[in-house]
């Protein structure tokens, strides 16, 4: 799949569910109304989505929610698109999760093909953790994340920068990741869906964030790609990485190989506009996959060239939320 500035279109991230079992500030509001579970498309229905995805080339899939685990039966949906790895039509089936699960599932995630899971942890905290989650408990977390890295699974923490939150604990993640062996990617905060407060009381450049940093870390520049839109370097003092995802201070559409699904077929062409292509109806009208492989054709021609994120404005860019977008 080629878009209309040849971009070739290898990077499917798909959203199982838009419930989650955490509350996030800088994700949803206090009183999140989650979508009727008749909207949401069935374990089979997804299977089959992704599958006609990778079979017009996305190379690497990433399931995503909400938080993906909460979804019943998602284990069985993960196993079997586990098996386009093995016939060598993907490269790799991957998650971002928050983590509250992963002590249960952490050896089946394993089994069914996942290599490498992304864990979102704003704090190290425990009770700036339950504030910026609302309802989580960062031992449970923890046990998830150690679990999951006992299992075979190489661990990427998510930290979404926040002023005034958190913003005194970068270092100290640096280094708890080195070392614990897990890479780390800072993320700006994103203006999707209305929340609880001003967005722009929430953003922190990752500009300054950086410049601040190299103040006490050696950064060295790495050439390693996760296939998203991280940017890395190497930080001497502890053998680790960092990432850096920009949205704001330093858009990256010009690389963006990436298309979203969400858990009610819809799919989003770019993270921050509403273009988007609605599969759900085309996939239960036909049995055959020839319209549905010509909607989402036809889906990719529509392509922008970039995001419309603006952190200043009084209103978020869109209405809808990230927990339904998926990470």
């Amino acid at each position: 799949m080629i878009d209309p500035f040849g971009r070739h279109i290898t990077y499917l991230r798909v959203s199982v569910t838009d419930r989650c079992d955490l509350r996030c500030v800088y994700c949803m509001p206090t009183a999140m109304k989650f979508l009727p579970k008749a909207d949401v498309l069935s374990l089979e229905e997804l299977d089959r989505l992704c599958s006609a995805f990778i079979g017009l080339g996305v190379r690497k899939l990433r399931v995503t929610g909400g938080e993906p685990l909460v979804r019943r039966g998602v284990l069985g949906l993960i196993k079997s698109l586990g098996r386009h790895i093995g016939v060598g039509d993907l490269d790799e089936l991957t998650m971002t999760t928050n983590g509250t699960q992963l002590a249960r599932y952490a050896p089946a995630l394993f089994d069914a093909g996942i290599r490498r899971i992304n864990v979102s942890l704003d704090t190290l905290d425990a009770s700036r953790f339950r504030a910026i989650t609302r309802t989580g408990n960062l031992d449970a977390v923890l046990r998830g994340i150690f679990a999951a890295q006992r299992a075979g699974l190489r661990i990427k923490i998510n930290m979404v920068a926040l002023r005034a939150t958190n913003d005194d604990e970068f270092d100290r993640m640096i280094r708890w990741c080195g070392d614990k062996g897990f890479d780390l990617t800072f993320i700006e905060t994103m203006p999707l869906g209305a929340i609880d407060e001003s967005r722009s009381n929430q953003y922190l450049p990752l500009s300054r964030v950086r410049a601040d940093l190299q103040t006490r870390w050696t950064f060295e520049q790495s050439e390693h790609r996760s296939g998203g839109p991280a940017r890395y370097v190497n930080v001497r003092e502890t053998g680790g990485r960092i990432g850096f995802i920009t949205p704001l201070t330093h858009n990256f559409c010009e690389s963006c190989n990436r298309v979203r699904l969400t858990c009610t077929g819809r799919l989003y062409l770019c993270l921050g506009q509403e273009n988007n292509a609605d599969l759900r109806e085309v996939l239960r009208a036909h049995r055959e996959d020839e319209h549905l492989v010509a909607a989402i054709k036809n889906a990719i021609q529509r392509k922008p060239h970039g995001h419309d994120f603006l952190i200043e404005r009084r209103q978020p860019a869109l209405a809808r939320h990230m927990n339904l977008t998926g990470g």
